[in-house]
């Protein structure tokens, strides 16, 4: 049968996939809409599965904290170039899901693909859609939930990175302002830990066995390598453990120090932090 262009452009209209796909899509319906979006969306099931191992180094984070500060949120929608991601379609999505999750009080990544939208269809059936769409991997690289008695959020100006930062022992302190602060920290210095003791036992091990051969490269004793690698150890710490670290807005102090300094006993108990960029 003749499939005229006014049919191809309201099936373009309705599902926003490429006039040929619409008018290919027609024919092998013979003119049926719904057959017709049917057909798309198995395309979309085929882009995507076609696509599975490219890389999704773009996107968009989003962030929510709930009314009473305790809980935070963060989401990470990837696809594989800048141009996708910047839009409406992308975003809107994007946003949907991440309301669904809130809405839902989500816990984790894995629950959320079998959300429902508000058109009846879940998040993974959205995804596979868009896919057809746009003919990019779209992903949820990440998902996070933490709550403590006061959560931070921070999102890059690039709005390709985000942070959640728990405060516990606020004793009533307003931690907004050093919450930012902290948020920033992370963000710039990508620390691997909250403290030394919660960095993992062979990242240690790798670390000391890594100072030995420096110092033993270095024509140091066998007798001081063990002394040696363990200053470097702490050194190390230093640089990768957020506490420990020095304050990017004051060198003097370390957050440990600045957190003191707002209330007596307020630290960080978590943080997550999550980028989509390169």
């Amino acid at each position: 049968m003749v499939i005229t262009a006014t049919e191809v452009n309201k099936l373009r209209n309705m599902t926003g996939a490429g006039m040929m796909d619409c008018k290919k899509a027609l024919t092998e319906a013979n003119g049926d809409f719904e057959a017709a979006i049917d057909i798309l969306r198995k395309k979309g099931q085929k882009v995507s599965a076609a696509r599975s191992g490219n890389a999704t180094s773009e996107g968009i984070i989003l962030t929510n904290i709930s009314k009473d500060g305790s809980t935070g949120k963060l989401l990470a929608f990837a696809c594989e170039t800048e141009p996708v991601s910047k839009t409406d379609l992308f975003k809107d999505l994007a946003k949907s899901i991440f309301d669904a999750a809130i809405e839902k009080n989500v816990k984790s990544a894995d629950e959320i693909n079998a959300l429902k939208l508000k058109d009846g269809r879940t998040v993974e059936e959205n995804i596979v859609d868009l896919t057809g769409k746009i003919g990019e991997k779209l992903v949820i690289a990440a998902y996070e939930n933490i709550s403590a008695e006061k959560v931070v959020d921070y999102v890059h100006s690039n709005g390709k990175l985000g942070v959640l930062v728990a405060f516990k022992n606020t004793n009533g302190a307003n931690v907004s302002e050093v919450g930012k602060d902290v948020a920033m920290q992370i963000a710039a210095m990508k620390p691997i830990a909250v403290d030394k003791d919660e960095v993992d036992e062979s990242t240690v091990q790798r670390e000391i066995e890594i100072g030995k051969e420096q110092a033993r490269a270095e024509g140091k004793p066998e007798n001081m390598l063990e002394k040696i690698a363990l200053g470097k150890l702490n050194k190390f710490y230093k640089d990768n453990t957020l506490l420990n670290q020095e304050f990017v807005k004051d060198s003097s102090k370390t957050i440990r120090q600045v957190l003191e300094g707002v209330s007596k006993g307020l630290t960080v108990s978590a943080f997550k932090r999550i980028s989509v960029s390169k």
